[in-house]
């Protein structure tokens, strides 16, 4: 299959980082761009669960039972899928303690935290302004001329 081809699989990658070959060297990223590996890891961070992970953990290392109980909702696997993704990029820092049984601990690199930090200001920003999305919810339910 050629490069050009339109093809809706995505292309198979041989840098084992998740990045296509050609965009492997790419010093700029460009989030509107199709191929951008920046969608990817936007993608991870901004999940329901993933925003939540990092912003529960801004707040300070977790266990992971812990961390499943700040995190309202999400199941043990999901939040495993979650961390296990967060730490590939490079978000997360997993620490298995020496005890029995094993517990393991979870907290946020810098880049994590640097994340994370932004991420808490939209979630403030979110949660201030609820109100003011409900009533433009209310505002356009009522209006009734939708598709």
């Amino acid at each position: 299959m050629s490069a050009e081809s339109s093809s809706s699989e995505p292309a198979s990658s041989e840098t084992g980082d998740g990045l296509t070959p050609e965009f492997a060297d790419t010093l700029e990223a460009d989030v509107f761009a199709r191929n951008c590996a920046s969608r990817d890891v936007l993608q991870n961070v901004t999940s329901r669960w993933g925003l939540l992970a990092l912003a529960a953990l801004a707040e300070g290392e977790l266990r992971f039972s812990a961390l499943r109980r700040r995190v309202d909702g999400v199941s043990e696997r999901m939040l495993s899928q979650t961390l296990h993704t967060l730490e590939r990029d490079g978000f997360v820092t997993r620490t298995v303690l020496q005890s029995i049984p094993p517990k393991v601990e979870y907290s946020l690199t810098d880049l994590g935290a640097d994340v994370a930090g932004r991420l808490t200001a939209i979630i403030e920003l979110v949660e201030g302004r609820v109100d003011d999305v409900s009533h433009a919810r209310r505002e356009y339910d009522a209006r009734g001329d939708r598709p």
